[in-house]
């Protein structure tokens, strides 16, 4: 097991409890992820508000609110986390829709292989650890410029 995601918290809606049973069950099995699940996207909303959040799974068709809106939401309070679309419709022409509008990481169609589900949620909390270290390093490199611009100015009163 990949200890490397260890503790990352993987928010999953859906409106059947058959699915987000059996997802949870195999993850909380197979990995070390804290897995949170929710029947009704604006509870989920809350949660993503208030607490670290390292992935989030929706399912596409819910009653009164799409997997579509409410990962757009989503991306507006977190916009770093990764986010993935579980559809139990093979359409294409949503999926690039929601990719395109939601920025999502990834859609799964149901029925999923598990094999797959680890696969991609492992490479989704990979990305946003990447670009956490990403952000960190221009920090860096912005502030070390910074810097030397300070030098430059203070060498060039120096000889002036």
């Amino acid at each position: 097991m990949d200890n490397s995601n260890k503790n990352s918290t993987i928010v999953i809606v859906d409106d059947e409890e058959m699915v987000l049973t059996s997802l949870s069950s195999f993850l909380s099995l197979e990995t070390d992820y804290n897995i949170k699940t929710f029947v009704y996207p604006k509870e989920a909303l809350e949660f993503i508000k208030n607490n670290n959040v390292d992935l989030v799974v929706s399912d596409y068709l819910m009653p009164k609110m799409d997997g579509i809106s409410f990962l757009s939401k989503v991306r507006e309070i977190k916009p770093e986390v990764p986010r993935i679309i579980l559809t139990g419709y093979a359409d294409k022409e949503n999926a690039i829709k929601a990719i395109n509008e939601v920025g999502l990481f990834q859609y799964i169609e149901k029925p999923w292989d598990n094999e797959d589900i680890l696969i991609i949620f492992r490479n989704g909390l990979e990305k946003k650890k990447l670009m956490k270290k990403l952000e960190e390093k221009i920090k860096e490199i912005n502030k070390a410029y910074s810097e030397l611009q300070d030098l430059q100015r203070e060498i060039v009163k120096t000889f002036v």
